[in-house]
């Protein structure tokens, strides 16, 4: 099982959540966070003040699949969320030991 975490541009959620379900992803989280990467963000002028917006709004989706469902999801999610430009996100993918389900015990494969 791998767990995977992809930070995207919050106007492309709706594009890669399509493109996940098509593939039979059963169970997502989704977060909006905050952050920034090469492009630190930028400058903005309010009422005649201009202030840096370093921090910029992401959205962080969290998926842990079956080790046959990674690599269809990660071209899944970079097919849907990429525009080109700086700032389309990144996917992190690292190994799960163990799934365990609260409501009955059921562990690994099972339990996704």
């Amino acid at each position: 099982m791998t767990k995977l975490e992809a930070i995207i541009q919050p106007s492309k959620l709706e594009s890669v959540k399509e493109a996940l379900i098509e593939l039979g992803v059963q169970g997502m989280t989704i977060s909006d966070v905050r952050g920034h990467g090469r492009q630190k963000g930028h400058t903005e002028v309010y009422r005649g003040r201009e202030y840096t917006v370093d921090l910029l709004p992401k959205i962080k989706l969290e998926l842990v699949l079956a080790d046959e469902q990674v690599s269809a999801a990660t071209e899944a999610i970079i097919k849907a969320a990429a525009t080109g430009k700086i700032g389309d996100g990144k996917i992190f993918l690292s190994k799960v030991d163990e799934v365990i389900r609260i409501r009955n015990q059921e562990r690994g494969a099972a339990a996704l």
